[in-house]
Order: C-alpha cells, then structure tokens, then sequence
C-alpha cells in the first residue's frame, strides 16, 4: 500500500489501536548528548506509516538523524513516492549526507522540476564539476519565490562570472527581485560590490560598498568587505577608517581584528571573495545566517548545508551552523560543529567558547574547562576565556571558584562599559550563593548601575532583599519593575508573590504565587513559597500539597530538611512584620488594596 492511500486511513488505524506513535519523555532519553532512537516508542514501526509518522515525529523536535533513518525506512518501504523521496532529501542535506542527497536529488529532478531545494544542489554540483549549462537550467528551474529567487539569481550570477562574463553577472543581479526586506536588499548588494571588485570593476564595487556603509556601519560583515577592497586598491587610511567603530578591547570583534593585524604587519589584505565558488558559497551562507537570525531554524540549516556542499571548508558556514544547533537544543551537534572551525579562522576563539558552553551543557564538565584553560594559556590578556569558565563554575554550583576566575575576568576589563553589568551580575550571585552578602551586595548594585534595565538583576537584587527581610521598599520597586518588563516570567512573578508573604499580605502573596506555579510548575522552591502562603492564609490542606510537590523537584538540601520539617510540624510562625520596612517608608498598596 502506498503512503497517500495510507495517510487516507491513519486516522481509523489510530483510532482502532492498530497503530500508535508517541515520545516517552524523549527529552530525557538523550544519554551522553546522544538522541536516542527509542525515544520514540513505535509501535508496529516495520510498517510504512510506522516509519513515516517516527519520522515527522523526530523531524518536529529537530533529532534529524533520527528522522533521517526513519524516512530512510520509510522510503525503502515505499519507493515511489516523492512525498517521501523529498523530505528524506532534504533531511540528508540538513544533516551533511551529500552523497546521498546527491541520489536522491536526481530522482527528484527525474521526476519533477517542482522541487526548488532538489534543483538548487543539482544546481551546485553542475557548477563545481564545470557544467555551466547544465547549472543554469537547474538554478533557473527552482522556480520563483522571494527567498529562491534571490538565491537562484545570485548563484547564476556568481557562475556567469567563473566564465569570465563580469558584465553579465552584474546584470543578474541587477535583474534580481529581492524580498522587500532591507536584509535581502544588502545580500544582493554585497554580492553586486564582491561580483565587481573580482570583475575588474573596482570603481562600481566602491560606490556600491559606499553607499552600503553609508546606511549601515554597525555591520561588521559589510565594514569588513569595505575595508578589504579599500585596502585591496591601495587606500589603507580608508581600510582603517571603516574599521575604527570595530575596534574595542571590550568586544573584540575577529574580523575587523583580523584586517588590521594584517596592515600592521605591512600586508595587503585580500578582498573578502576572491573566486566565484566562494561567492556561491557566501550566497548560501548568508541566506542561511539571514533565516537562522529570524528563528527560521529548518530553512536556515539548508541553506547552511548548500553553502557547504559549495565549499565544505567554509569556517563561517560551520560557525553559523553551531549556532544554529545551539538553538535548537542539539548541543552535541552544535559542539561538533564548532569544533571543525579551523585554529587559522578569525571565529575560532569565539567557537572553542561556544564549545566550551555546549560540553557543559553535555555535562561534560571536564572537557569543557580542558578547552578554557587552554585557551587562557593561549590567549592570558584576554578576559573571555575568564568568564566563560566563571559561568560554567557557577552553572555546575561551583561558586567560590567561579568568583576567582570573575575577578581575573574583572581585571582584564579596561574601561567601564554598560555591557560589563553581566559579569558583576555573575560575580554577585556566586557571592550570594556562598553567603558572603556585603559583596554580593555590592557587586548586584554595580550591575544595576551599569544598566539600570537589566530586569535579571533587578529581580534578583530584590529577591535576595526580600528573602533577607531588608530594603523592603526599594525590593518590591526592583521587582514590580522586572515583572512590568516580563510579566510571564515565572521566577519573576515568585519574586513579587514572596515580597507580599513578606509584607504579610498573603493573599495578595497567593494570588501571585499562584500564578508562579502556572508559569514555573517544575520549579521547588516557587512550590514551596506557594505551600507557605497557603498555610498563612489557612489552606493547610493545599499548603502540604504544595510541600509535598516541591519536596518531589530536587530541592537544595537545606531546602529539603527545611520542607520535610514543615510536612511534619506544619509552617513555624516566624516574626516577619511590615516593620522590616526602612523606618518612615510607606508600604506599597497591593492590588487586594487599591
């Protein structure tokens, strides 16, 4: 049976119970970063639509490996069906199978030109292996759409000029129908300066470089290819001109970095494309950064993978592609692919640190801190590797050590910069967890200082003054403030729910911490505060309800003793009263009073 006549009674068959597909808590069945097949359970998974819904199943929480070997059965099972054939395509390009996608893509192309991805790869490969004409028709044949078209157009540009036809590869572009977005706009003006700078037309290539400066200077990718045909055509001043902004111990950034090394080593920077192959490359890699930059993650790993089926050592492909892994929670993959960023690449610090992030992640911990010690013998003047192994001391609970690497982070810093309140931040909650407040104190009100916006900073400076029973007043103003600005944040709103228990309005205390659970129900400590307030306002049945609940989370250990304590013995009156207030200060009208 064929799967269209299948899918035309899946849904008796489910019903009936001759066949279901579910996730046994499939986010825990990823052992060692590793998805795990049976994390999703199949029942009756030797038949087609077994395999195909396994499948969708797998491919709708990005485990495309999973996906992969499924559709793979699936398409074994029903070999003629391009439903099928198609997306067990394009599951092999998302997951770097290009041999195999390369097959499957000629049966695609053997039985339809209606597959746009299937005829921009077999575009790809005709270009590499020299078969122009053959490139063009596929390239011409995927057809229209906004994000095709520009792709499409741009790649025949690009291959016009491998045959030496610069003019005609600027009249592609010109002929390109770019998506009314100023982001595809600039990709096709990048590649319209990059096309004539190679073409021997370096006037064309500086005032479209120009005019693209002009309306943006803050993008690196676009000062940096200015700067190198600035310096390519022998005006250096210029080169470190559109650079300057890019300079800053505070924020290195690589690529500018980069150029200037070079020019002050005496050294003529080479212009940032110098082939047609890398420019079809470039082409798909900023498509994909483009649609991975709008959370388009799918589209954007595609088109990630189309650049490095151009030019399998393209460092940024791989950067982006890590990036791209990393939000979609497959941190195996994403420092995996990190990892092949070449030491020669101007990004590779930037992806050991990146790596290093996912191996935590991996909970491996070791692996992590072998990659940032040796990149502070690498690189000592340099303040990320610090703080990088500072937040993964402080993720992994290992707080005293995390504040000495903070405070070398601390000395690197240089000037004062708004974006240094992350690292106070940091640095005062590993003093906060280790019960040295006055510093923790301190540190928490510098970060405020820095940006007084941060609402991460304001929630927890007035948390920890709350559950101190100090500045109550200006407590509750932080903590208002941080819900204001993010009113579904569930650690927020337990902040704001515990500063009432603590004014003793407890019922104003339930209705927030209520709300709390709603948002956070995994979290103990938001169920503990809620089993509180409960017993205050008399609902002592739900109050060890509520205990009970958070005794089952994984709360700290001295969390712990203290709720099987109240199980036991029920909540001890404490001598919290509205006096804990500054003395003079006015007590902020609840909703309850208002």
């Amino acid at each position: 049976m064929t799967l269209s006549k299948l899918l035309t009674s899946s849904c008796a068959l489910l019903i009936g119970g001759a066949l279901s597909v579910s996730v046994i808590n499939a986010s825990e069945a990823i052992e060692d970063g590793h998805e795990a097949l049976d994390a999703y359970a199949i029942v009756d998974s030797d038949s087609l639509l077994g395999s195909y819904l396994a499948g969708r199943l797998a491919r709708s929480l990005r485990d495309n490996e999973a996906a992969a070997d499924y559709y793979h059965e699936a398409l074994e099972k029903d070999p003629a069906s391009t439903q099928i054939l198609e997306e067990a395509f394009q599951l092999k390009v998302v997951t770097g199978d290009f041999p195999e996608a390369l097959r499957l893509a000629k049966e695609l192309a053997g039985d339809s030109s209606d597959y746009k991805i299937a005829s921009l790869f077999l575009g790809i490969d005709a270009f590499r292996n020299g078969r122009y004409d053959e490139s063009e028709s596929y390239f011409i044949s995927a057809g229209n759409g906004p994000i095709i078209e520009l792709t499409a157009r741009l790649a025949r540009a690009w291959m016009a000029l491998d045959q030496g036809l610069a003019e005609h590869a600027l009249k592609i572009v010109d002929d390109v129908k770019s998506p009314q977005t100023p982001g595809a706009e600039q990709i096709e003006q990048i590649n319209r300066a990059l096309i004539a700078d190679i073409g021997g037309l370096p006037k064309t290539a500086a005032s479209i470089f120009a005019k693209l400066y002009e309306s943006n200077p803050g993008n690196i990718r676009l000062a940096a290819s200015y700067a190198r045909h600035a310096a390519h055509n022998g005006d250096f001043k210029l080169a470190r001109e559109i650079l300057k902004p890019h300079l800053s111990d505070q924020v290195p950034s690589p690529l500018a970095d980069e150029i200037i090394g070079q020019l002050d080593a005496g050294q003529t920077p080479a212009l940032a494309i110098d082939n047609a192959r890398d420019g079809m490359a470039e082409v798909f890699q900023s498509v994909g950064e483009a649609l991975g930059g709008d959370r388009v993650i799918d589209a954007g790993q595609i088109y990630l993978q189309l650049a490095l089926f151009t030019k399998p050592e393209l460092p940024l492909a791989h950067y982006a592609l890590g990036e791209l892994y990393d939000q979609a929670g497959n941190v195996r993959l994403a420092a995996e692919t990190f990892a092949k960023l070449p030491e020669s690449s101007p990004f590779w610090l930037n992806a050991q640190l990146r790596r290093a992030y996912a191996l935590s992640a991996l909970e491996r911990g070791n692996e992590a801190k072998d990659v940032l010690q040796a990149l502070i013998k690498a690189y000592p003047k340099d303040m990320r590797p610090y703080y990088t192994m500072g937040n993964i001391l402080r993720s992994n609970k290992e707080f005293a050590e995390g504040v000495d690497y903070y405070n070398k982070a601390i000395e690197l810093l240089g000037p004062e910069d708004r974006s240094h309140w992350s690292i106070y931040y940091a640095r005062g909650v590993c003093y906060e967890r280790i019960q040295k407040w006055d510093l923790a104190e301190k540190d928490l009100s510098k970060a405020l200082e820095l940006d007084p916006d941060q609402e991460l900073v304001m929630n927890y400076l007035g948390y920890s003054w709350v559950d101190q029973n100090l500045n109550l007043k200006e407590a509750m103003r932080l903590i208002e403030r941080a819900v204001e600005k993010k009113p579904r944040d569930g650690y927020f709103v337990d902040s704001l729910g515990w500063a009432y228990y603590r004014l003793n309005d407890f019922e104003t205390a339930v209705n927030h911490l209520e709300r709390a659970v709603e948002l956070k129900p995994g979290d103990s400590v938001i169920n503990d505060h809620l089993g509180d307030a409960y017993w205050k306002v008399g609902r002592r049945l739900e109050a060890n309800y509520q205990w009970s609940l958070a005794l089952g989370l994984d709360p700290e250990p001295e969390d712990e003793a203290k709720i099987r304590e109240k199980l036991e013995k029920g909540l001890v009156e404490d001598t919290t009263t509205r006096a804990a207030l500054e003395d003079g200060a006015e007590l902020p009208q609840s909703k309850t009073q208002q």
